[in-house]
């Protein structure tokens, strides 16, 4: 143990002049407590109850080993106030200790590469409580319209360790899925990710059982329950017969039938951009939940009350919001970026955010047109804060800005701008989720990848929309036909050419620059490249 506590002294040192702590690292990190095992499968039992708000269950971890090691330390994460207990393990010598939000299990074995073992841990008490779901997180104990118990959790920011004992970290996402069970009161219906393949009932409780067959990160694990009715339906999509699983309230199942005609449609324009559905054999679903909704793999939660746009509202501002609802549509397009394509670290978390932000740009102008696409674009813009960099520290399960949204979005717009091929744009958002099918990636990859596709050298634009709160400003003064032009507020060497009067590129620096127009008539600058305009006198 002498290793483990030089470790911690190690980590305490290092970021307590970034106001971290040791349990920030071990949240975020992969430490030598996760870096020798990775998780295979859950296959987990719950029963929450909503007389005294707690929840019980079991959670089998099989896991494989990747490297050779003796004696190690594992790290489960289970946030207080719930309790566990290890009632099963393959290692019969082995103790446990907490500390904290964190169970750590002694073994005393040599462990060899490519070894699978498990342990099975059971979980119970009152789980911390969701104040505002689903941006604080934590669990849900709600009653519906017609005072029946609806319980869920929503946990993407705090964690699926707020209530499951797991390895709790976005890097590592067991690799053959999980099976759910979910015990409910008989009158009540418990739904989970992917397909049910079984139910079983006693005198007076049903047990649902939920399978997923792909690899799934672990903040969409989520069990629902509530008077639940099922509505089906089928797409023809790209890989075949995609089947549309729909769960909803009992007296919201004819709200429901009309608003989730908008699924197909969005269902089209996402594979047309983005390429096949990941999860086939997990089926499409929606279902109702207690709180606005949540991108909760092959098991969307949806909370906008039936009705166009955010709660009714549109975020652009400019109209075009209200012709489709806002969580069946984003929601939606985190099934290919956050749960195809899911980011190793939180700091990275624009890869989910920004991305299916542009997606909503990129139905519009599937669903209506390129004009309402570009419309709604611009007007999400009033929403970009640029109050810090959108990628945080990386180790301490720390999101950057909420700009990682709006300003992330317009990074992506003006990036298919420069790169002025629609459909070498389109390749490349299909191209990333097929090779980085569903994997876990760092931002330079994505970085990476979308550069080397397009051909053109887009890290320094990178650099300035993830690292930096700055928007270039394009400072110029017109005389005649002669423009004079440079960036202010650009990282240094700043590549982000730009299209003036339609055709004409200009490539500016830091640097004034002339270049001569077709005419004197004032320069037309293009308001898709999310820069600022400043004239010089």
């Amino acid at each position: 143990m002498k290793k483990t506590l030089a470790l911690f002294v190690l980590i305490s040192g290092i970021l307590s002049a970034q106001q971290f702590t040791k349990q920030d690292t071990l949240k975020g990190s992969n430490t030598e407590f996760r870096n020798f095992w990775d998780v295979k499968k859950y296959e987990i039992s719950v029963e929450p109850k909503f007389e005294n708000q707690s929840i019980s269950g079991t959670n089998k971890i099989t896991f494989e080993i990747t490297k050779d090691v003796s004696n190690p330390l594992f790290q489960i994460d289970l946030q207080q106030p719930m309790n566990y207990k290890i009632i099963d393990s393959d290692e019969k010598l082995c103790s446990s200790k907490r500390d904290g939000d964190f169970i750590f299990i002694q073994t005393k074995k040599e462990y060899k590469k490519g070894e699978t073992h498990s342990f099975t841990i059971q979980f119970f008490g009152n789980p911390i409580i969701a104040k505002n779901a689903p941006w604080d997180g934590g669990w849900v104990f709600k009653k519906d319209n017609q005072g029946n118990p609806w319980m869920s959790v929503a946990q993407e920011g705090i964690g699926a360790s707020v209530w499951l004992p797991s390895k709790d970290i976005w890097s590592d996402e067991p690799d053959d899925g999980m099976i759910m069970k979910i015990t409910t009161p008989k009158d009540l219906v418990g739904v989970a990710n992917g397909r049910l393949i079984a139910t079983k009932a006693d005198k007076d409780k049903i047990v649902y059982t939920w399978e997923v067959k792909n690899p799934i990160n672990l903040y969409s694990i989520v069990p629902n329950v509530g008077k639940y009715v099922n509505f089906k339906e089928s797409y023809a999509g790209e890989k075949g017969k995609l089947d549309l699983d729909y769960w909803v309230l009992n007296y919201n199942l004819a709200k429901a039938k009309k608003q989730f005609q908008q699924v197909k449609p969005m269902m089209k324009a996402f594979e047309y951009w983005f390429g096949p559905y990941p999860f086939y054999e997990d089926s499409f679903k929606l279902i109702e939940t207690p709180y606005l909704g949540m991108e909760h793999q092959s098991g969307v939660g949806y909370g906008n009350n039936y009705e166009n746009g955010y709660l009714g509202r549109d975020l652009s501002g400019s109209g075009v919001g209200l012709n489709w609802d806002f969580i069946i549509i984003h929601e939606s397009g985190h099934e290919w970026f956050a749960n195809n394509i899911t980011a190793k670290d939180k700091a990275d978390m624009w890869i989910h955010e920004s991305f299916t932000n542009y997606s909503e740009t990129l139905f519009v102008e599937n669903y209506m047109d390129k004009a309402s696409a570009e419309k709604y674009v611009f007007g999400i813009r009033k929403n970009i804060r640029n109050d810090e960099p959108i990628i945080a520290p990386y180790g301490v399960a720390k999101s950057g800005s909420g700009d990682m949204y709006y300003k992330g979005s317009n990074m992506i717009h003006t990036i298919r701008q420069v790169i002025n091929n629609n459909e070498k744009f389109r390749e490349i958002l299909r191209g990333l989720n097929k090779d980085f099918y569903h994997q876990t990636v760092t931002t330079k990859q994505v970085e990476d990848y979308i550069s080397a596709k397009s051909g053109i050298d887009f890290s320094t634009v990178f650099d300035q929309y993830l690292r930096t709160t700055q928007i270039p400003t394009l400072q110029y003064s017109q005389t005649g036909n002669t423009l004079k032009f440079r960036y202010d507020a650009a990282v240094k060497n700043l590549k982000l050419p730009i299209r003036i009067n339609g055709t004409q590129e200009i490539n500016p620096t830091d640097q004034w620059q002339t270049v001569k127009l077709k005419s004197a008539n004032p320069v037309h600058f293009d308001q898709n490249y999310y820069i600022y305009y400043s004239p010089q006198d």
